[in-house]
């Protein structure tokens, strides 16, 4: 696989700086049941790199220290962590929302039979990758039959009370695009998924989370090879909006490895491009901050890490794990 890192400038992007920290985004692991094209986490079914025990209870500390309002849990695929129910659990007995990035699939998968069930009895907020409302355009970028896997997941979770009123059950999807383009304009969208999937399938969601790819690991080595990594850039740096940096998800949000270090985003961790140290005493080239340090320090204020892959997340309407940044 290409490296994309020192394809990436790191001064052009503008200096921007942490918020309240409101939010962990923690990535379990990198196994995952799937190899999507667009994944820029490189995961799939050989992946072993999985959080220990020790780093789980961390986490449930640094909640209670930082009063972490929401627990992002991604990987690979969350649930393959043998210890993801403990953790939600834990997490939702602490009043904390829990946010479980799901690609669908694996509520069919053996062992997690019971799995939506679990999700609804927690309360845990879904977040479901379907990169499209045509089974084509799903099974190319995810694998052949990803998509009756991925409507049979919907209906599932739609029987459970998910994405319905006054259920308090949140079903939102996620769109990537194909290629190498912006997404298109996110509520459009949303009126496309709505009308589509409710015709064909019966199906109901409360929100479209438009994401743009991001130019590293799996997605951006397939731009090197196809010749198409430098004008992706442009594309990015051209449509930049000052506006959307008010919103990046980077500001409220510190994302954590399997391991423990802390990042800025999702997107730093796969570059491993490291947050700045937060007590000053021990910044060096080799420190690498951890969540311990989230017990001692507040990231207020804090400088963000960034290269050129950020115009990703401030190109057109702007992108976040959250969908757009602008209406």
């Amino acid at each position: 696989m290409h490296a994309t890192l020192p394809l990436l400038q790191v001064q052009g992007f503008p200096a921007i700086a942490r918020q309240s920290l409101t939010t962990l985004q923690l990535n379990l692991g990198y196994k995952c049941n799937q190899s999507c094209v667009h994944c820029h986490v490189n995961a799939g079914p050989n992946r072993t790199e999985m959080m220990d025990e020790d780093t789980l209870d961390l986490v449930l500390q640094v909640i209670q220290a930082r009063g972490i309002q929401t627990l992002d849990l991604t990987g690979g695929a969350p649930e393959l962590h043998p210890s993801f129910r403990r953790l939600v659990k834990q997490a939702r007995a602490l009043g904390v929302q829990v946010i479980d990035r799901c690609n669908l699939t694996i509520l069919f998968e053996p062992g997690h039979e019971d799995l939506a069930e679990f999700l609804a009895e927690q309360g845990v907020d879904v977040v479901a990758s379907l990169p499209c409302y045509s089974m084509d355009n799903v099974d190319k970028q995810r694998g052949t039959g990803v998509f009756d896997k991925s409507i049979a997941g919907l209906q599932r979770l739609n029987a459970l009370g998910y994405g319905k009123p006054g259920t308090g059950l949140s079903l939102n999807l996620v769109y990537n695009p194909q290629g190498p383009v912006l997404p298109p304009e996110q509520v459009s969208l949303k009126a496309d998924y709505q009308r589509e999937l409710s015709a064909h399938f019966g199906i109901v969601f409360n929100e479209l989370f438009a994401l743009a790819n991001m130019p590293i690991q799996r997605f951006g080595s397939m731009l090197i090879s196809k010749g198409q990594f430098n004008k992706y850039m442009g594309l990015l740096r051209d449509n930049h909006a000052d506006a959307n940096l008010a919103h990046v998800m980077c500001r409220s949000l510190i994302s954590v490895d399997w391991q423990g270090h802390l990042f800025d985003c999702d997107f730093n961790q796969q570059l491993e491009l490291a947050m700045p140290a937060l007590n000053p005493a021990l910044a060096s080239p080799v420190h690498r901050p951890h969540l311990r340090d989230l017990l001692a320090h507040d990231p207020q204020g804090a400088s963000i890490r960034v290269a050129d892959h950020c115009y990703g997340c401030t190109a057109g309407a702007g992108s976040s794990c959250g969908g757009a940044l602008q209406a």
